[in-house]
């Protein structure tokens, strides 16, 4: 359930490979900094600016870090950090769930989340009565065929009066959502707000939106959240403590200083997805900002009973090859207190 284009697919997998042979055993230290790489699931966006302005200000190094940012190959982030070719990832806790669902479980455990909610929804054309679930009967719904993706649709629309047999599914191969829109090539889409909504905003479509947050509490899950493999959590914490600590600080300031930080995802981001999109970016940085701590104190908190309560609604459901256990997958004890 992505929401950025991919950019330069090819020249990103070869700079994910060089970067993860340069970077081989991670107790290696240079220049008196130790060695971390992050692995993003996309490539950058206003989901990372915070961990962007903190490399730009020199934070990491700061902190005894030096920090590389990679893509992956293709939707690679948890395997590659399981199996410790990275420190930490990026991935949402719908996408981890099947690494927590294995008998033997993916050896990952996420650390923090980069928003407070689940900001993703559903967008269609304005007044055509897609504003809520039920209104999408009749109408056309561009699907990625998971079965979660297909279970949430359905719960949601059901939970709103609707039938959900009376959707009319087509593939979801869309890279412009508003263009898609606009040219009735689809009705209804899944995307999400910070990117997808803003992008609308900015294409001056007129648009209705519903968050699935706001039909069912329990889709309120966390996405995106940082992952870090396990050994490294086990035998570097205090490596794993610095680098929240400085990620909160970058997060922190971005929320204090939007424009600047967007400013410095841009010029920090070296894949050129980003070019030409300046205004773009600082649009959704501005929406973005309120996102990433919301209501708590602490960023990248995740709450225990929010994330239980999505993996319980999997379990429940038969989405996942095994139940997945209560309070399994995560932990705030690397976040500064």
């Amino acid at each position: 359930m992505r929401f950025l284009k991919r950019a330069g697919a090819l020249v990103l997998a070869g700079l994910l490979l060089l970067s993860l042979a340069a970077c081989g055993g991670k107790s290696n230290e240079k220049q008196g900094l130790t060695e971390v790489t992050l692995c993003l699931d996309w490539t950058p966006n206003t989901n990372f600016t915070g961990l962007y302005a903190a490399l730009a200000q020199g934070w990491f190094e700061e902190a005894g870090i030096s920090l590389s940012i990679v893509q992956p190959l293709e939707d690679g982030a948890t395997a590659i950090c399981a199996a410790g070719q990275v420190e930490f990832a990026v991935t949402a806790q719908d996408s981890v769930a099947s690494a927590f669902a294995r008998e033997d479980p993916l050896a990952v455990t996420a650390v923090a989340a980069l928003l407070q909610h689940n900001t993703s929804g559903i967008i269609s054309r304005a007044g055509e009565g897609m504003d809520r679930p039920a209104g999408l009967e009749g109408h056309v719904y561009s699907t990625w065929n998971t079965p979660t993706e297909l279970a949430m649709m359905e719960r949601v629309v059901t939970a709103d009066g609707g039938d959900f047999s009376q959707v009319t599914l087509i593939p979801n191969n869309i890279v412009d959502e508003a263009g898609a829109l606009r040219e009735n090539q689809t009705d209804a889409i899944w995307i999400f707000y910070g990117w997808g909504g803003i992008s609308a905003q900015q294409s001056g479509l007129d648009f209705d939106y519903f968050y699935f947050k706001d039909i069912d509490p329990v889709f309120d899950y966390y996405t995106p959240i940082l992952i870090a493999n396990n050994d490294f959590l086990e035998n570097r914490p205090e490596v794993a403590k610095a680098f929240l600590s400085v990620a909160a600080r970058g997060y922190e300031y971005a929320i204090e200083n939007p424009d600047e930080a967007a400013r410095m995802l841009i010029e920090g981001d070296d894949t050129g997805s980003l070019a030409g999109s300046e205004e773009m970016v600082k649009a959704s940085q501005a929406w973005i900002t309120d996102q990433y701590k919301a209501e708590v104190d602490r960023w990248g908190y995740i709450d225990p009973a929010r994330w239980n309560a999505f993996y319980s609604w999997l379990n429940d459901n038969n989405l996942v090859e095994n139940p997945i256990p209560e309070n399994t997958g995560f932990s705030n004890d690397y976040l500064p207190q």
